[in-house]
């Protein structure tokens, strides 16, 4: 009994083992099949190595790369005529292939000027440490402009404190137009704002006849509150002044009238009969 139990166990482990090895052959070869099918794919640029925004495309930083013909990019580039002498406006990292949209103009020229859209403004403002957020307002964050003075609409100088802007893009910190890869503080003593041409002549009235301050925010952050101004009255616990009345005449005030005397009269006597005759007062 014992004999014939032991046979039925070694046919159950021949058949399961047969089964294994089918199972595992099946798989082996059709993962081998999977490997032999060919994607069409089609030759973009792309680059050799890192490069900074402002940088000027050059033949021996883009090379050829295989890309799925089935999922292009819009704006993929296939010869590097098209790229070469142009300027890439945001950074682009290695084997990354390049967009027309992070391609300055033909002609555009290198460097700083180069990264700025057109219609639109680059602005450096003077910061210290406490302006720069203690370093960390580096090229590509956000940042809000906030300004403190005293308008001259204002009496006894009370002061106030406004947001000009907000949601605008630092292009430069100091000199570097790109952010430090291992992200450490940088105290730097110039920060340029991507601003528009009203922007940049807000900047400069703010610059001038304010104190400027600067507020971090994060890059997905896109909403803007304008959130309504803070007097210095009001910060220490008393209210906010009362608006200056303005002058609601169109021009200089009219001359009062210049008062008449009344005309007087004189009473005659002719042959019993009275007369009377009237005079103006002159």
């Amino acid at each position: 009994m014992n004999r014939n139990r032991m046979v039925v166990t070694i046919l159950l482990a021949v058949v399961l083992g047969f089964w294994v090895s089918w199972y595992v052959y099946r798989q082996l070869s059709r993962a081998a099949a999977m490997q032999h099918v060919t994607v069409a794919t089609t030759q973009v640029v792309a680059s050799v190595a890192h490069l900074p925004p402002g940088a000027r495309l050059q033949e021996k930083d883009l090379k050829y790369i295989a890309w799925p013909a089935s999922d292009p990019v819009p704006g993929m580039s296939t010869r590097l005529e098209d790229c070469t002498n142009r300027t890439v406006m945001t950074s682009v990292e290695t084997n990354e292939p390049i967009l027309e949209s992070k391609l300055a103009p033909q002609g555009a020229g290198s460097g700083l000027p180069a990264t700025i859209p057109e219609g639109m403004r680059a602005v450096s403002v003077a910061v210290n440490e406490v302006v720069g957020v203690a370093g960390f307002v580096v090229p590509g964050t956000m940042v809000d402009v906030l300004v403190t003075g005293s308008p001259e609409t204002l009496a006894n100088n009370v002061k106030l404190t406004r947001t000009i802007m907000e949601d605008v893009r630092v292009l430069a910190a100091g000199q570097k137009i790109e952010q430090d890869k291992l992200g450490v503080p940088q105290n730097v003593t110039a920060i340029t704002l991507l601003v528009t041409p009203e922007q940049a002549n807000q900047l400069a009235m703010a610059s001038t006849q304010g104190r400027i301050q600067l507020a971090l925010r994060n890059a997905a952050d896109t909403k803007k509150t304008d959130p309504p101004p803070v007097y210095e009255a009001a910060l220490f616990g008393g209210a906010p002044p009362a608006a200056p009345k303005q002058n609601t005449h169109a021009g200089p005030p009219s001359p009062a009238p210049i008062p008449v005397a009344a005309p007087y009269t004189i009473e005659v006597i002719r042959g019993g009969k009275r007369e009377v005759d009237s005079f103006p007062n002159r």
